[in-house]
């Protein structure tokens, strides 16, 4: 069985539709899962949701879904308001009733942050403004009491690609992210996320014998200065600096 993993497309389409033409190039996958924060930023929400329903792939709920879908509208995040004053209200309600994770496969766990919290982080941590691999006993702590019968972890949230073996032999996977390479979190502890290039990010798992046999990183050339013109028309030039170099700027 071969999965493609796609995380944190954040309403850039023109990314996502490069991805998914890179799958069709490969074969295609038997299960296309889609690993939340779907819309939340300052490109094409509504696009990017046209999309996301024609390829009804599983999907959970980002914390950027969550915010767009249920918080008061003044008192959002810039990219989740830009997000949802497009959409619909049903659209919005669809955010609203996605799952905080699935089982989309036998042993095979999705979820966007943590199992347990869709905005925490599971294999990171922060060290100089910047975020890091956490040491293993810390993310076998934030998996404390979950079934033990899920042995591949696929989760997204942090935008860098991670592959992290955990000593009982469960696998976590972290595509990094289709559509948003940089971003900067404000939030105390505040820090940033820098995938390093502009490429858009996802992942294929092949399964054999009940296991993930093969992992795959794969960072897909696409019109990123076409997604960083629509951020500077919308007033985000840090946006369009991340979309053009896979960084923040200093």
């Amino acid at each position: 069985m071969r999965i493609a993993v796609l995380a944190d497309i954040h309403g850039n389409v023109v990314a996502l539709d490069a991805v998914l033409d890179d799958l069709d190039r490969r074969g295609g996958a038997d299960l296309v899962v889609n690993l939340g924060d779907c819309v939340s930023g300052p490109l094409w929400p509504r696009e990017t949701f046209e999309r996301l329903e024609g390829l009804a792939a599983p999907t959970v709920r980002g914390n950027h879904d969550r915010r767009v879908a249920g918080d008061e509208p003044d008192a959002m995040w810039p990219s989740d308001r830009f997000a949802r004053d497009r959409l619909t209200p049903e659209r919005l309600g669809a955010l609203a009733a996605l799952p905080l994770r699935l089982e989309v496969a036998p042993s095979v766990l999705a979820f966007h942050a943590r199992p347990d919290h869709d905005e925490r982080y599971l294999t990171e941590t922060i060290a100089g403004g910047r975020l890091v691999r956490a040491p293993v006993a810390a993310i076998e702590k934030r998996l404390a009491g979950l079934d033990p019968a899920f042995r591949l972890l696929l989760c997204g949230h942090s935008h860098r690609p991670e592959l992290v073996w955990l000593p009982d032999g469960r696998t976590i996977f972290n595509p990094g992210s289709v559509g948003d390479p940089a971003y900067f979190d404000d939030t105390e502890p505040a820090h940033a996320s820098e995938q390093g290039s502009p490429h858009a990010r996802y992942g294929i798992v092949d399964m054999e014998d009940g296991g993930a046999a093969r992992f795959e990183f794969l960072a897909v050339a696409y019109d990123w200065e076409r997604a960083a013109r629509r951020a500077e028309q919308a007033g985000r030039p840090e946006w369009a600096h991340a979309l053009r170099t896979g960084f923040m700027p200093v």
